[in-house]
């Protein structure tokens, strides 16, 4: 029980202010969906985080701290200059379903943007301390969720309020900002 306990409150406060809570917001205000959403995250959650220990020090250890946080800096400075970008989606068609439906994108989109995140490195450091796989990858699912669903709906009530245009700009500066600051190294971010 102290591993599924530890493992949620640990999760559900690193993810407060996390890049993947607000990935729950732009997709909220996107897709105007919060069931599929929060299915997406829950699977892929639950993926990432039962692989975690599998890879996710190998990946560390293959492309070595130094890398590792180069490719999340560039990364995030990528996601703000595409969140720049105009949508095509407007008003009338936000509840549209994406390529991959809502479910599909929001899976793959939290399932990359875990891959080397302190909730997925904090995954493989409890699986080594507690050595009992499920109640760590159940504490960390449910830490993720607590973290992550009430921004989902802080986001769907966001986009009848909220222009579309501003959100895109306020998300494209917090990008920048955490692309900068990894590539500082500024607090060790990741």
């Amino acid at each position: 029980m102290e591993a599924f306990l530890v493992s949620t409150g640990v999760v559900a406060l690193g993810e407060m202010g996390d890049k993947t809570q607000l990935l729950a917001v732009l997709l909220a205000v996107k897709f105007r969906k919060p069931v599929p959403i929060v299915l997406g995250i829950l699977v892929a959650t639950l993926a990432n985080h039962a692989t975690a220990g599998l890879v996710g020090a190998w990946v560390a250890q293959t492309l070595g701290a130094e890398v590792l946080r180069w490719v999340i800096g560039v990364s995030f400075i990528a996601m703000a200059g595409w969140m720049l970008v105009p949508d095509k989606l407007d008003d009338a068609a936000a509840g549209t379903a994406p390529r991959f439906g809502v479910f599909g994108t929001t899976l793959i989109a939290f399932f990359l943007a875990e891959m080397g995140d302190k909730t997925q490195i904090a995954t493989v450091a409890l699986a080594a301390r507690y050595q009992d796989l499920v109640a760590v990858v159940a504490g960390t699912t449910l830490g993720m969720l607590i973290a992550d669903v009430p921004a989902v709906f802080v986001g769907d009530r966001l986009a009848r309020k909220v222009p579309m245009r501003l959100v895109h700009g306020i998300a494209a500066a917090i990008f920048a900002l955490l692309g900068v600051l990894t590539l500082l190294n500024v607090g060790n971010l990741f």
